[in-house]
């Protein structure tokens, strides 16, 4: 027991480090891994087909959006009939900065969209990445 109080720190810093390591793992599971990179988002699209859904406002979708992106809004993600029939597809969710699309992918996740991840850093990102892009006129 001696051992045990007189080293108390290094228990300590064994609990910190597992629990860290621990973490991601932890995260996972409460919906940390629906973020995406830009990598990660065209490999999904080009090899299972995902599909790139913006919840962009229409002003913010027509002044520049990820090509072949569908416009949905946030606020009418619920009642759309734009989202794929297949709920088994996977889904890109894009908005200008990544924070509405995390948001948009738990509401698709309620819908029984269970493939919807969000991309990490929104539009900017992928524009970043010189990944295509369109424009609405």
């Amino acid at each position: 027991m001696k051992f045990f109080i007189d080293n108390w720190f290094l228990f300590l810093a064994a609990a910190v480090s597992g629990g860290l390591l621990l973490w991601p793992l932890i995260n996972k599971g409460a919906g940390g891994s629906s973020k995406l990179s830009t990598n990660d988002a065209v490999q999904l699209i080009n090899r299972e087909r995902a599909v790139l859904i913006d919840v962009s406002e229409p002003a913010e979708y027509a002044a520049g959006h990820a090509a072949g992106a569908k416009s949905v809004p946030l606020g009418k993600l619920e009642a759309s009939t734009d989202l794929p029939k297949n709920k088994a597809l996977p889904l890109v969710v894009v908005c200008p900065t990544g924070a509405r699309a995390s948001r948009a992918v738990a509401t698709l996740n309620k819908l029984g969209f269970a493939n919807a991840r969000a991309l990490a850093g929104g539009f900017n990102a992928w524009r970043d990445a010189n990944l295509p892009v369109e424009k609405t006129a």
